[in-house]
């Protein structure tokens, strides 16, 4: 069993989802994309697009197109 499935999203988030939900905050947008913004490759992105969705944060609208659904940010602010 990974260490994804034994924490909840919010408790392993990584400084890379704060920028790609950044990035899918502009707008909707695809890994290749993403990536290249973040300078990174598009198969860590992608790996990261998967936990985000399995957390419902994003979600995958079709063809490899992510938007943001719940920026858990904001549940983090209000916490404050």
């Amino acid at each position: 069993m990974s260490v994804y499935n034994q924490q909840p999203m919010g408790l392993d988030r990584k400084e890379i989802d704060n920028k790609i939900l950044d990035v899918l905050g502009e707008g909707r947008n695809v890994p290749s994309n993403i990536a290249e913004e973040l300078d990174v490759t598009r198969q860590y992105v992608q790996q990261r697009l998967q936990l985000l969705e399995a957390a419902d944060y994003v979600t995958n609208i079709g063809r490899g197109v992510y938007e943001l659904v719940d920026d858990p940010r904001e549940e983090d602010s209000m916490e404050e």
